[in-house]
């Protein structure tokens, strides 16, 4: 096999991708393990459970609101700057969590660690396009892929570990060693890339983070009871604002919401693609535990054990997805492994009343299949079809696209726990797997474009 001579020569480049994945670890691991922890932490804070959701909640919002806008940054300051920054912050935001002696310093701290954790996660995959040659950026994409589902995957089992042999504050204590061998290997490998000439536009980011803000909160609550008066506000102001925003975006050759890409169909569709297919695993990932151990009687570690089966197998199949993906078009990758896993949701749907552990594995690993075989090509393609100096915005809207789907995945598992609590599971199971087929008729559209050159 010839090897390329473009992207970063070796040793170079391992260091560069092993920086990459510690902080995609650490970023992906804090998003999930704080919700294991967090009974404990509210009891030692005296915090109520209503209250204590913020230690989740201020987390993810932080991440949500300064995606684009730390892309936008990204490509006028360097990617490079901003991923390294990121994980100063998120560092320094770690330690204050681990010494934190009340809700309010412990909410403060978890804002600043999203900030961190969206400047790693908003450019990591611009960065991987300057890692990598261009005839493996699939292949780059597709360990960044494994790495984050099976970071995904060991998220409760490592937060049980820690919390079995030590007290909550060292899940966030272990961050400060990791975060500090994560900047050493990235200050001597990350790449530096061409700046671009425009301004950061301060205006656009505080609607950037308005819009997608209230978006969140009002999708949110639509799906936790909150009142309908106070949710139509919400929806109204994120609909009006971010109007305003794309008005405005519209006239600039580099805006900081990525309308310009949207122009792109292979990148716009790439996009409906992935809200969709996040959408429906949200749907199943926030159901699915609920049902085995209310309906199925399964304790927490079975349950914990029978969820680690999908993301386990997006771990093996994505390194081969992603090679498969440079040679391959993305739109047939996604129709094939998007049909796969709405088949593999249907099946779940319509499981035996008591089934045996392996009847519901397999078909976890079926959906877990087909969305490994998705998500790496879909990703590349975003990536790939972006100009080189639109990166930063093409990976700040893919992990914006990628929460966006979460989201409204689980605000409308609450939504079917309300208005079906008895077969709640059941009904988001089948929107699910609606879902997931819209998902692969969008990605089998794409066939029609042609992709660009890497």
């Amino acid at each position: 096999m010839q090897v390329p001579t473009d992207g970063l020569p070796t040793p170079q480049r391992y260091w560069a991708v092993l920086t990459i994945s510690l902080g995609l670890v650490m970023a992906v691991l804090d998003g999930a393990i704080a919700n294991i922890a967090l009974p404990t932490i509210a009891h030692d804070l005296g915090a109520s459970p209503a209250n204590s959701i913020w230690i989740v909640n201020a987390y993810q919002l932080a991440v949500t609101i300064s995606l684009l806008p730390l892309a936008s940054l990204g490509e006028i300051f360097g990617y490079r700057r901003v991923f390294l920054t990121g994980m100063v912050v998120f560092t320094i935001a770690s330690l204050g969590c681990a010494v934190a002696t009340s809700l309010l310093t412990l909410t403060v701290a978890r804002v600043f660690q999203g900030f961190g954790g969206a400047g790693i996660m908003s450019v990591n995959v611009a960065l991987l396009r300057f890692i990598y040659p261009r005839s493996w950026i699939g292949r780059g994409v597709g360990i960044n892929a494994m790495v984050g589902s099976v970071s995904s995957a060991l998220g409760p089992t490592v937060a049980s570990v820690i919390l079995s042999v030590a007290h909550w504050p060292w899940l966030f204590a272990v961050n400060v060693p990791t975060g500090a061998l994560a900047l050493l290997a990235g200050l001597r490998s990350l790449p530096r890339t061409t700046l671009a000439k425009h301004r950061f536009d301060l205006q656009s980011a505080a609607l950037s983070a308005l819009t997608f803000g209230l978006l969140i909160t009002g999708v949110d609550g639509i799906g936790h009871g909150q009142r309908p008066v106070s949710v139509a506000i919400e929806l109204a102001a994120a609909i009006g604002i971010g109007g305003y925003l794309v008005s405005r975006q519209m006239a600039q050759a580099s805006p900081l919401l990525p309308v310009d890409l949207m122009r792109i169909p292979l990148f716009a569709l790439s996009v409906a693609t992935a809200i969709a297919a996040f959408a429906a695993q949200g749907l199943a990932y926030v159901s699915l535990p609920w049902f085995f151990e209310d309906v199925l009687g399964r304790t927490q570690v079975a349950s914990g054990l029978l969820m680690t089966a999908w993301p386990l197998t997006v771990a093996l199949i994505a390194p081969t997805a992603g090679r498969l993906s440079d040679r391959f078009p993305a739109g047939v990758m996604g129709g094939i492994g998007l049909a796969l896993m709405a088949a593999g949701l249907g099946l779940l749907a319509i499981m035996p009343a008591r089934p045996a552990d392996i009847d519901v594995i397999w078909r976890m690993c079926l959906c877990g299949l087909g969305f490994g075989i998705f998500n790496a090509p879909n990703n590349r393609a975003m990536i790939t079809s972006a100009p080189p100096a639109r990166s930063g915005g093409a990976s700040g809207m893919m992990a914006t696209s990628r929460l966006l789907g979460q989201t409204l995945g689980a605000a409308l598992v609450a939504m079917a726990f309300g208005f079906f609590p008895a077969n709640g599971t059941t009904v988001t199971l089948v929107m699910g797997t609606g879902f997931a087929t819209v998902a692969a008729a969008v990605s089998l559209l794409r066939m029609a474009e042609r992709p660009r050159r890497a």
